[in-house]
């Protein structure tokens, strides 16, 4: 949809189309599975600055220009992105009333408090996010090629393990981020996999073969999003039959297949949790 380096107008090729605030940085369309965050030289007269901290994190400071930065609206839209179903999509403007380049997707891990000046130059607390960049480099979720450490462990307790590691948590330093960011994946992936216990969790039949280790070959599916990477809410994440997962992403039918396996996501969750 946005082609990373590329040059867009924010106006007419993000808000005409999806919508959402067409001032500050943080823009939190209703109707569509984004949240746009917009980064640039503004926190300067501030005292702080976004930016790269190595080549997979990118640290971006909340929004909220007098008094503490509180977790509601924008900052609260970035912080549960994965709960809420939502994918970052980070854009840097070029200046005022220039067109913004898209920088990519990522995923919010973790957050950290920093003192800093508001508006009116009084010292307040600021939210700063360590964002994950999605890709080949954050190691995302991927297909399991050997779940076999996994089979002695309670489902219940790899659940309970999914569902804490699926929530960003406030963190000291940012060089955690993206090993933290591999262990939630792999908490998710963990639960998922067993959950389906060989069987695709829409259509109840067995995985079509097994990888070279002997494990059912399965293949992960978000439900809502466009991609299949990042952590995400395990209620909302499959395992499933590699064809059915093709036939989501590329099939005519694919969006009525995506609300039959949500659907059947949901009575196996709340089996679950009973």
């Amino acid at each position: 949809m946005f082609i990373e380096g590329q040059i867009y107008s924010r106006r007419d090729d993000i808000h005409v189309h999806f919508g959402g605030q067409r001032q500050g940085g943080i823009s939190t369309p209703t109707d569509h599975p984004f949240v746009f965050i917009f980064t640039g030289k503004s926190g300067e007269q501030h005292g702080y600055s976004d930016g790269w901290k190595d080549e997979g994190v990118f640290l971006y400071t909340g929004e909220g220009q007098v008094g503490d930065m509180l977790f509601i609206r924008g900052n609260a839209a970035i912080r549960n992105h994965d709960q809420n179903g939502k994918e970052l999509l980070l854009f840097e403007a070029l200046g005022k009333s220039k067109p913004v380049r898209f920088i990519g997707r990522f995923a919010c891990q973790s957050w950290d408090i920093f003192r800093g000046q508001d508006s009116k130059g009084n010292l307040r607390n600021c939210i700063q996010f360590h964002l994950v960049r999605l890709g080949a480099d954050s190691e995302p979720l991927r297909n399991v090629d050997d779940i076999k450490p996994q089979l002695g462990t309670p489902l219940d307790e790899l659940r309970k393990k999914a569902f804490e590691a699926s929530k960003p948590r406030q963190a000291k330093q940012w060089s955690d981020a993206r090993l933290g960011y591999r262990q939630r994946s792999q908490a998710v992936r963990d639960y998922v996999l067993a959950r389906a216990n060989g069987l695709c969790e829409l259509t109840g039949k067995p995985a079509p073969f097994k990888t070279r280790s002997g494990a059912p070959y399965l293949e992960v599916h978000h439900t809502r999003r466009l991609s299949d990477d990042g952590p995400d809410d395990p209620r909302f994440v499959a395992a499933i039959d590699p064809t059915i997962h093709r036939q989501i992403h590329f099939g005519e039918s694919g969006d009525e297949i995506n609300e039959r396996l949500i659907e059947t996501l949901r009575k196996k969750e709340r089996i679950n949790s009973d």
